[in-house]
């Protein structure tokens, strides 16, 4: 059974950074896509980016091309979400996925104006 933990999150000011991890148990990300997705309170969840099983290959929605960074760290099964230039709209839970199936229970990210 594949488990995620997500940590990072937390209260930033506009403008400001976070980095979330996600750490895997019971399988090796290197065979996943991983992603991580957010969902805002009365919104549903949206994708925020992925990265392929290689690390090569990085997706992100125009909302946070140029801002957000995936990674993913196979030493340590564990990948990543860098959050730069941060904006209240980016106020949500931030859940991690793994091979489409498997998904952390979140971690809230709050940033004020």
């Amino acid at each position: 059974q594949v488990q995620l933990v997500e940590s990072g999150g937390g209260f930033v000011r506009a403008g400001g950074s976070l980095r979330l991890s996600c750490v895997a148990s019971g399988a090796s990300l290197s065979n996943f896509v991983v992603a991580w997705f957010r969902q805002a309170p009365g919104k549903e969840r949206e994708f925020v980016a992925a990265v392929s099983t290689n690390g090569r290959r990085t997706y992100y929605p125009d909302s946070v091309k140029g801002r957000f960074t995936v990674s993913s760290d196979n030493a340590k099964n564990t990948f990543y979400l860098q959050m730069n230039n941060l904006k209240p709209e980016d106020t949500a839970v931030y859940y991690c996925k793994a091979n489409g199936a498997y998904w952390g229970q979140g971690t809230q990210v709050t940033v004020s104006s």
